[in-house]
């Protein structure tokens, strides 16, 4: 069978939304109840999916991927009708009498170009937004995950309107015809460096784009912090899915003299936590391929090993590490980990801290821990971040009604929730002055 061309697949959604057929409720709530049954009822086939991909176990990948999803389905299904409800607007009244509203609209054909790291979760999260919002839908899977790609390009069709949403499978020259069409809005999750391609690519329809992209997301843990508790919550949120995570804490600022401490408790919660041997838990993950093993088992000379090091190419395991002895200027520091790498470094004080944050890019998100109200009051107004988490790294994701995106080199716009349906959908002014 001939694969159709990118120009053939966004011709047929383009027709599919002149129709008006996704403009409905009645039709967006159906694609998303669809979408449920998918994830609920094709759980198992995700599941060993995202192990084949990544080495993810059953709990890790339902609790992160599919019930996260899901939860997002919920929220959005039980708020729908009230977010699209037109807004009324005040009308001066130099221009009485007359009636305003605020309008929401579906923009179109929406792109959305899904990473490997959480290649279910990062597809489908914003598809339930772009579906919300009446949009019919392109997604493209990463090529990285080949097992959870070719899973949704068999599955979604048999639970979604496939005149509505469409999949398209491939690398960078099938990603590179995508990007040709006219789109009305392209999501892309990734790097920096394919986001400027996206952006560029958009910028010759002039069309819209969201671009969830990475940094170092800096954790800052100040004097006055239980440090046995912040090591327990540091280790859970570093070493989720292997340290492949967007938002995990990358390197650790430890203020005045409690990096010793520090690291110390964060060895002890690793064994707690993942054993003497971490590659026999089966929810510890695996490294996606072999270059980025390469890659991270490279950042192990920048720092003395706390503890972790330990790695087998083969089946791609590096153990969860933490390292000290690291200088800021070493290449571990130099550009997002991505992978199950911890490097603590000392700062005198909270302002050598914020200066630190500051002279580098705008990070994803930035953490603290503290007990201290001013310190917390200092980090909101003297730093710039896709979101600010004090106490408990990654949890802000899984709170729908806060926005989820970077600022500056960590990205632009952003969704969940209600957010969402602000970035598929056209805000329109309606303004009705009567004739008479």
């Amino acid at each position: 069978m001939t694969t159709p061309s990118a120009a053939t697949v966004v011709a047929g959604l383009r027709a599919t939304f002149a129709t008006g057929r996704t403009r409905p409720l009645d039709w967006r709530l159906n694609q998303l109840a669809a979408l449920r049954a998918l994830l609920t009822e094709q759980s198992e086939a995700f599941q060993q999916a995202l192990h084949t991909d990544l080495g993810k176990g059953p709990t890790e990948a339902y609790r992160t991927e599919i019930g996260f999803t899901v939860r997002e389905l919920d929220h959005t299904v039980e708020h729908l009708k009230q977010w699209l409800e037109p807004k009324a607007a005040a009308v001066p009244a130099v221009f009485q009498p007359a009636e305003a509203r605020v309008v929401r609209e579906p923009l179109g054909v929406v792109l959305v170009i899904a990473p490997w790291n959480y290649p279910l979760q990062l597809a489908l999260a914003p598809l339930v937004g772009a579906l919300a919002a009446g949009n019919t839908v392109l997604v493209k899977p990463s090529e990285l995950a080949p097992a959870t790609s070719a899973t949704m390009a068999r599955l979604l069709p048999q639970y979604l309107d496939p005149e509505a949403v469409a999949v398209v499978e491939g690398a960078v020259p099938e990603t590179t015809a995508l990007l040709e069409q006219r789109f009305d809005h392209i999501f892309y999750t990734g790097n920096g460096a394919v986001g400027r391609i996206v952006m560029a690519a958009a910028a010759k329809h002039l069309t819209p784009v969201t671009l969830e992209l990475g940094g170092k997301s800096p954790v800052i843990v100040d004097t006055d912090a239980d440090l046995a508790v912040t090591a327990q919550r540091l280790v859970r949120g570093k070493f989720l899915n292997a340290g492949q995570t967007c938002v995990a804490p990358d390197y650790v600022l430890a203020v005045g003299d409690t990096a010793a401490e520090l690291t110390a408790e964060l060895a002890t919660a690793v064994q707690e936590i993942y054993g003497d041997d971490p590659s026999a838990d089966p929810e510890y993950g695996r490294i996606v391929n072999t270059r980025h093993f390469d890659r991270l088992t490279a950042l192990l000379a920048d720092g003395r090993t706390v503890t972790g090091g330990t790695h087998d190419r083969d089946a791609r395991y590096l153990a969860p590490t933490v390292l000290a002895d690291v200088s800021p200027e070493a290449p571990v520091m130099r550009a997002e980990i991505f992978g199950p790498i911890l490097p603590v470094l000392p700062v005198p004080d909270l302002d050598a801290a914020i200066a630190f944050v500051n002279e580098r890019d705008k990070p994803l998100a930035l953490y603290a821990f503290t007990e201290s109200d001013l310190t917390k009051q200092r980090l909101a107004e003297e730093t710039s971040s896709g979101a600010l988490v004090f106490g408990l790294p990654v949890s802000h994701l899984a709170v729908p009604e806060l926005p989820f995106g970077g600022v500056g080199e960590s990205g632009m716009g952003r969704y969940h929730g209600e957010y969402s349906i602000d970035t598929f959908s056209h805000t329109k002014a309606v303004l009705d002055k009567p004739l008479h």
